[in-house]
C-alpha cells in the first residue's frame, strides 16, 4: 500500500494554495496584510481544515484581532473554495497561529548570542593567556 491517506494531503495542498491565492487577492482587510499560509491539515473524512497562518507582526493583540478576522471570514473564505476546488465535501475551516516562526527567528537570534558571547570569552580568555606569557618572559630576562 503506497500512502495510507494520500487524498487527504493532496486536499490539504490543494487548499492551502487557493486560501492564500484567496487571502491575498479577495479579503481586502488592512489587518491581514503580510498572510501566510504555513500548512493545512485535513480530518480523514475531509469534514474539517485546520488552517495554519503566520503574519509580518509579532504583536499579541494583533495577531488575535487578524485570527478574529479570519473566524469571521470564514464563510466567505469557505464559498470562493468550494468554487474553485469543485469538491463534493468542503471542509469547514479554522484558523490557528502557526508560531513555529517566530520561535525560529527567536531560536537564531539565541544562537546567534551565545556564539558572539563564546567569541567574546575567547577573546578575553587569549588576551589573559598573551598577558601571563609576557609577564613569565619578562620575568626569564
Amino acid at each position: 500500500m503506497a500512502r495510507e491517506y494520500a487524498r487527504t494531503d493532496r486536499v490539504g495542498q490543494q487548499i492551502q494554495k487557493e486560501i492564500a491565492v484567496i487571502l491575498m487577492r479577495e479579503i481586502k482587510d488592512p489587518r491581514l496584510s503580510m498572510t501566510t499560509v504555513s500548512a493545512v491539515e485535513v480530518t480523514r473524512d475531509l469534514a474539517y481544515a485546520k488552517i495554519f497562518v503566520t503574519f509580518f507582526n509579532d504583536n499579541a493583540d494583533e495577531i488575535k484581532a487578524s485570527l478574529e478576522v479570519l473566524a469571521e471570514a470564514e464563510g466567505y473564505i469557505r464559498s470562493l473554495l468550494g468554487k474553485r476546488l469543485r469538491a463534493r465535501i468542503m471542509p469547514h475551516l479554522r484558523f490557528v497561529y502557526d508560531s513555529s516562526m517566530s520561535e525560529g527567528v527567536r531560536m537564531s537570534a539565541l544562537v546567534d548570542q551565545a556564539v558572539a558571547s563564546d567569541k567574546h570569552s575567547d577573546e578575553q580568555v587569549d588576551d589573559f593567556t598573551n598577558d601571563e606569557v609576557n609577564d613569565e618572559s619578562e620575568q626569564e630576562k
